[in-house]
């Protein structure tokens, strides 16, 4: 059987997140649903993460298998035809039988985004955290290094968070700015529930001067989520791109480039 990987953006205000759940309508069953209208039989999505509600994606890897292959632009221009303006197939590609989404990848590169400008944006607003407030954007830079290394991220763990382990390795944490646009780029082998957030509403803390620089390490050593920052809204969150092992394609630089060059 074919194995197929997709490459999928999203605009994710609408949905209740990646997977399916009984609670609201999900971006993998909005998927689903339109590949089956293509390929003729009900397909099972297997994602390389799992994105929050009202969290968004540049660069989602999911993969499945089919009965027979169809020409590739079936897997994108076709079932983009049935998806909504807010979700669309960047790529389809043949994939090696061995390949996984979640299991090949070797990391991953998250973005969020801050506004920081007295007046909201009406453009921004659904992709980005409106912070009128000023903030020391060199102390933020200074605190972000602890986070660097592998660590137990215990203090910046989710409610409801189910996965095996809390130690994390994080490869960087950049900050460079764009007019009024702050970006926080944190790049990884793997994540916690509402991690990158919480590690965001965290140097928020350090950028008001409420913390210093080497509270971050504290944190990492207490391991209290009680006393980390609060956790960052989901509209500034968007999964950029997913890195693959040795033998597989790393997906997105093509689409999307580098972080920003830092100011």
């Amino acid at each position: 059987m074919p194995r197929i990987k997709l490459t999928i953006e999203y605009e994710g205000t609408a949905y209740s997140g990646w997977q399916i759940q009984s609670n609201g309508l999900a971006i993998q069953e909005v998927v689903e649903a339109a590949l089956q209208q293509v390929v003729g039989t009900a397909v099972r999505l297997h994602s390389a993460s799992r994105t929050d509600a009202g969290v968004h994606a540049r660069g989602m890897v999911a993969h499945f298998d089919c009965e027979r292959l169809l020409p590739l632009s079936a897997y994108r221009e076709g079932v983009n035809g049935f998806l909504p303006q807010d979700i669309a197939i960047l790529q389809a590609e043949v994939a090696p039988k061995d390949f996984h989404s979640r299991f090949s990848n070797s990391g991953k590169w998250y973005r969020y985004t801050l506004c920081l400008r007295p007046v909201r944006s009406p453009l921004l607003g659904r992709t980005s955290w409106h912070f009128s407030k000023p903030l020391d954007i060199a102390l933020m830079r200074e605190a972000a290094h602890y986070f660097v290394g592998c660590h137990d991220f215990s203090a910046f763990r989710g409610s409801g968070c189910s996965a095996r382990t809390t130690r994390k390795d994080i490869t960087s944490v950049e900050l460079s700015e764009s007019g009024s646009l702050l970006f926080i780029d944190v790049r990884g082998s793997g994540f916690l529930r509402n991690m990158v957030r919480i590690m965001v509403g965290t140097l928020l803390e350090v950028g008001l001067h409420r913390k210093s620089p080497e509270y971050i390490q504290g944190l990492l050593a207490s391991g209290d989520r009680l006393v980390a920052g609060r956790t960052a809204p989901a509209e500034g969150l968007c999964l950029m791109q997913i890195d693959y092992l040795e033998g597989y394609s790393r997906i997105g630089t093509e689409l999307h480039g580098s972080a920003a060059k830092k100011s």
